[in-house]
């Protein structure tokens, strides 16, 4: 089973060291590994942590293994978009 989710920093640079960051960084890895290895996703879908580079927050999906079709989001899009305009106007 091959495992390669996506994961940048977690947080913008300023606001940790980058010992925490790739210290969460390793842990975000390890976690969806195991969650895959075990099963409890099915054996179709795998967890998958990425980066939103509007917002730099963190995002975890479920994507089908076979289409690459994010299943499940969270945040959800329309909850990224909100953050993004807030950010905008303030």
């Amino acid at each position: 089973m091959d495992v390669s989710p996506v994961v940048h920093n977690v947080a913008p640079a300023h606001s940790q060291p980058a010992a925490e960051q790739l210290a969460e960084r390793r842990d975000l890895i390890q976690a969806s590994r195991a969650v895959n290895q075990s099963g409890v996703l099915g054996e179709q879908n795998e967890l998958v942590f990425v980066l939103d580079r509007q917002t730099h927050r963190a995002i975890m999906r479920v994507v089908d293994r076979n289409t690459q079709e994010v299943v499940m989001q969270l945040p959800p899009e329309y909850v990224l978009n909100l953050a993004a305009g807030l950010r905008e106007k303030g």
